[in-house]
């Protein structure tokens, strides 16, 4: 018997009933599948397909064709967790008008529950607007890899008073414009868990620390498939990547050794076939 369908209401108690949420990413069928499987809460379709899938150094270059692809691919496998779509970048920036648009097609086309965007109190308009619309948005604060470029690259954020205070006023500004959650990426242990008590949604950290609502990890890193490099939050819980390696150079060895295909990977034909066959050739 399937399991009911996660919801809004669902994500937005756990803060509440001090239930921590666990949040992955995926890009394709199997993954979106597995994540059901394991019973995880939400399933972000990440922008970050352009590093861990396409091969990118970021994910500026992704389009709204692309995540769209991916998200439709992501719900065939993924029925019970929420699955919340990354707006990419430029896709809400130029104006309220085309981020609704785009958000809009996000959930049309693709299917997603909900929306992610970065930014805060510079997009709390924006987000506001979208939400007004009947979207659902989860909010992105801290390390904007969109932006990463003008926040000094990939690095921790609120490292000094006055950089730790506007992220919280990022939140609450989000907040109030109506976001159901926040992620909050790359900021100091006790500024994830100041953050988290500053506001009254669920706020999902990706390094920021234990004391925040839930975690999310990108699973290329969590599973040891990406090989780029591996952010200082992230835990490995295996490595799956020399494992697929080993077996395609098994598989490459079987063949050139004539192993493989055997007899039990083969189709057979009666004797009476083949003679007749041979007759006709």
């Amino acid at each position: 018997m399937s399991k009911p369908k996660i919801t809004i209401p669902f994500i937005q108690q756990a803060k509440a009933e001090g239930r921590k949420l666990v949040m992955i990413t995926a890009y394709d069928y199997p993954f979106g599948l597995m994540a059901d499987e394991a019973e995880v809460d939400i399933v972000l379709v990440g922008d970050s397909l352009g590093m861990v899938v396409m091969g990118l150094d970021g994910t500026v270059p992704v389009t709204m064709e692309q995540m769209i692809h991916h998200i439709k691919a992501v719900m065939r496998g993924c029925k019970t967790a929420l699955v919340i779509g990354d707006m990419p970048f430029m896709s809400y920036n130029t104006c309220i008008r085309d981020a609704i648009s785009n958000a809009g097609r996000l959930m049309k086309e693709g299917g997603c529950d909900a929306v992610k965007l970065e930014g805060g109190v510079d997009f709390s308009e924006t987000v506001h607007s979208i939400v007004k619309a009947g979207i659902p948005v989860q909010g992105h604060i801290g390390l904007t890899p969109q932006t990463a470029s003008a926040l000094g690259g990939f690095k921790m954020q609120g490292k000094d008073a006055a950089a730790a205070k506007q992220i919280i006023d990022d939140a609450r500004a989000l907040e109030n414009a109506g976001v159901f959650s926040i992620v909050l990426e790359a900021v100091p242990a006790p500024l994830g868990e100041l953050t988290a008590r500053a506001v009254n949604v669920p706020v999902i950290g990706i390094g920021a620390g234990p004391d925040v609502d839930g975690q999310v990890l990108v699973t290329h890193d969590l599973v040891g498939l990406f090989d780029k490099f591996l952010p200082k939050f992230v835990k490995q819980y295996t490595q799956i990547r020399p494992i697929i390696i080993d077996a395609i150079s098994q598989y490459k060895k079987e063949v050139q050794e004539k192993v493989f295909p055997g007899q039990e990977h083969s189709f057979k034909m009666s004797e009476e076939t083949l003679a007749e066959l041979q007759k006709l050739i």
